[in-house]
């Protein structure tokens, strides 16, 4: 059993000041130095057009593009290498069949972000803007995207792999999560989004927002379709043409969610269920790249935040109203354990 940690970082400013205080977070950990290799190996292989992913940007979030900008002037790497690192925009990194497996309650959304550790940030961030988007929290997902969070307009939102078949050019999932929070105030508009921007790959993201309209959106890079069910893992039930060919055990992590849950359920009950693992939806197959690294609860109407790493954990609870309103945290890091010793990509 492994200890675990993730910082907190809180930044009210420009999406440019942002990049800077990123990139000033990076060069204090090891995450450029673990990913050196996987650059060195597969930079040469694949094709990046930097004034592609700068027209794409300025189309729907040229914020994110100062961002990426920001990020460059401190890590003073070239504008090519800050795209294929961080803009997220076409390229797919090694991705193997991971898991996760998301609940919307009456009144929030619970999850669990099943996949590789080494591939986990362990940072997570409470944004301000003030140059555009909404505020955001959550945890960051290779440095700008977002795997899952909670928007100032009380829109809560995760997303579950689905599979990796036939890529397209278009944005990967934790981009377009970042997008969803960045831009979209409820339910309606993130369906929206999702019907108009590009698909890298398959998935079904899921929001929630202040007034409790709930969808969980099943996208490829060909179709999309929306349905207003409650639980998710990772096989489509409406664009079933698109699933992987094996579904077994999402189906069957399914059915133990629906077991066990109901819409009335006290989301304590529901964050223990998920973060349990004698429950059998907390997942320890770390090596597999399907191990539960973190349990997220958001509530739209009350705009708090829980998370929790590894399993067994008592969750952080955050005010994001409080925070909004200029009250700083009192806590810079959280810790929890894991039952693996792969280590975080930041350490």
């Amino acid at each position: 059993m492994q200890k675990v940690q993730s910082d907190i970082m809180t930044f009210r400013g420009s999406h440019f000041d942002l990049g800077v205080e990123t990139g000033k977070w990076m060069k204090q950990t090891r995450l450029l130095q673990n990913r050196e290799k996987e650059w060195k190996k597969r930079l040469p292989r694949f094709d990046i057009d930097a004034n592609e992913t700068h027209s794409i940007f300025q189309t729907y979030a040229p914020q994110i593009w100062e961002e990426l900008i920001g990020m460059r002037e401190v890590l003073e790497l070239p504008i090519r290498q800050i795209v294929f690192n961080f803009a997220h925009y076409r390229f797919t990194p090694i991705k193997k069949d991971s898991g996760c497996t998301v609940f919307l309650g009456n009144d929030y959304l619970v999850r669990n972000y099943d996949y590789h550790p080494a591939t986990y940030d362990g940072r997570y961030l409470l944004y301000q803007p003030n140059d555009g988007g909404y505020a955001q929290i959550g945890p960051t997902s290779r440095v700008t995207g977002r795997m899952d969070g909670l928007n100032g307009e009380g829109l809560a939102m995760g997303y579950n792999f689905m599979h990796r078949k036939k890529p397209a050019n278009g944005f990967v999932c934790y981009m377009i999560g970042r997008l969803i929070l960045e831009l979209c105030k409820n339910t309606e508009e993130a369906i929206q989004l999702l019907s108009e921007i590009p698909h890298r790959s398959s998935f079904s993201y899921i929001m929630m927002d202040k007034n409790l309209n709930h969808a969980i959106v099943e996208v490829s890079p060909r179709d999309i379709n929306v349905r207003y069910d409650r639980t998710c893992t990772n096989h489509f039930k409406l664009l079933t043409h698109e699933n992987r060919n094996y579904t077994k055990e999402s189906k069957e992590r399914l059915a133990r969610t629906l077991k066990q849950t109901d819409i009335q359920m006290d989301k304590r009950k529901a964050f223990e269920l998920f973060n349990n693992p004698e429950y059998e939806i907390y997942s320890k197959l770390f090596s597999s790249w399907s191990g539960t690294i973190h349990t997220s609860m958001y509530n739209p109407e009350t705009m708090e935040a829980w998370i929790a790493l590894g399993e067994n954990g008592t969750p952080v609870q955050i005010d994001f109203n409080k925070w909004l309103a200029g009250n700083e945290l009192n806590i810079h890091s959280f810790d929890g354990y894991i039952d693996t010793e792969i280590q975080f990509a930041s350490k």
